[in-house]
């Protein structure tokens, strides 16, 4: 990676920004000689300069501490090579940044031994939604089912549809967006629309209106982070309740964003599967309280 950005940072805190290695993991990498600055190998409080290229090796065994642990799973599908779950709003996906409890992989070694090890920190999880974002998503239960699955979600074989409750009234009934997204260059926490971004393209459908807000389909042609909730922002209709991209302030739930339909081609039965999941209690109790409009 190229540094185009935060310069005079440290560089074990300018990796933990934008990595999902932490601050351990980095300092321990650093000294086994994993991460090389412009070649060199250097210390974590090596100031970045604009255009250092970070090289990060291949081959680091982290020292993960991700334990089972008990904890109710929406499965909605599963076989001998994946599963397809239901992911609750508020469960974060995989460990990272020093967490190590209570996310969906925690819950996956309690169910089943049986799951991808390409990342051991994130045994079987081939894809990732926000935290605050509910609904479908895939988990290898091999490698090699989890290398296919990898490659199809590349080739944009597999496809996805997500619903959002849009804070305002939309005119068009249908958009698309086509904006790079890359690093907030003042917050290290977020992404933006930016020019060096990577290109990310996201497809609008109006399903109702309401007096003061939108709901929509939404298909992703690239899997930018964060890429709906930056996009919606972006054209002045955040995604509601988003407590990271929206200026209003957030309830407990989190962003009105879920992961409501996936279609794809199993890996090695080639059978095409197609999985539908209703908006999660909440979601629906407050659409019921709105007043729909033409």
């Amino acid at each position: 990676m190229i540094v185009k950005t935060n310069e005079n940072t440290r560089l074990d805190k300018y990796l933990a920004s934008v990595t999902d290695y932490s601050r351990e993991s980095i300092s321990k990498m650093l000294a086994d000689g994993y991460i090389l600055v412009n070649n060199k190998q250097v210390k974590g409080s090596y100031k970045v300069k604009l255009g250092d290229e970070i090289i990060i090796k291949e081959g680091f065994i982290k020292d993960t501490k991700v334990i089972p642990q008990k904890m109710p799973l929406d499965i909605v599908y599963e076989d001998d090579y994946l599963m397809v779950i239901n992911k609750s709003s508020g469960l974060v996906v995989h460990p990272g940044n020093g967490n190590y409890d209570n996310t969906l992989v925690n819950g996956l070694l309690d169910y089943t031994k049986n799951l991808s090890d390409v990342d051991n920190i994130r045994p079987g999880i081939v894809h990732r939604l926000d935290k605050d974002t509910s609904g479908l998503m895939l988990v290898a239960k091999d490698n090699l089912c989890h290398e296919l699955l990898a490659q199809d979600f590349k080739d944009k074989k597999i496809h996805r549809e997500y619903v959002a409750l849009l804070d305002g009234v939309i005119k068009e009934t249908r958009a698309t967006i086509d904006a790079p997204i890359g690093r907030d260059p003042a917050n290290f926490q977020k992404m933006c629309v930016i020019a060096s971004g990577k290109k990310a393209i996201t497809h609008l459908e109006v399903i109702k209106k309401y007096a003061h807000y939108t709901y929509v389909r939404l298909v992703l042609e690239t899997g930018r982070t964060h890429q709906i909730r930056v996009h919606m922002a972006y054209i002045g209709y955040p995604v509601h309740n988003d407590p990271v991209y929206n200026k209003k302030e957030a309830t407990e739930f989190g962003q009105f964003l879920h992961s409501e339909y996936l279609k794809f081609v199993h890996p090695i039965t080639h059978e095409t599967l197609e999985f539908r999941a209703k908006i999660p209690g909440y979601f629906q109790e407050f659409l019921d309280t709105l007043e729909e409009i033409n």
